[in-house]
């Protein structure tokens, strides 16, 4: 009883520290390498890094890996309304970035 306690307590532990939403990218800082989301009414603010991987999804959900440079130029030339991404987070950085793919 005691490692089946011990266990489902290290799983809620684990799930804590890695964050999965979908967001909107609403602000970028190139110099700081800083990006900021909006979830909802929330807005907060999270580092990239040359670490942080970057998938394209096609329409039907296959990922492609992409490139943290292309997704800066993307981030530069930022829509009046935002980019909708879905982003993995680790404290104040992102370690994942989920693209939807636009048609060629």
């Amino acid at each position: 009883m005691r490692k089946l306690l011990s266990a489902v307590v290290a799983l809620f532990l684990m799930a804590g520290i890695v964050v999965a939403a979908e967001v909107t990218i609403t602000k970028f800082d190139k110099d700081k390498k800083e990006v900021t989301v909006k979830d909802g009414d929330k807005e907060a603010t999270y580092t990239i890094s040359d670490k942080t991987k970057v998938a394209i999804l096609d329409k039907d959900g296959n990922a492609k890996d992409g490139k943290i440079d292309e997704f800066e130029k993307r981030l530069a030339k930022l829509p009046k309304g935002g980019i909708k991404v879905d982003i993995t987070t680790d404290k104040n950085a992102i370690t994942e970035i989920k693209i939807k793919g636009g048609k060629k």
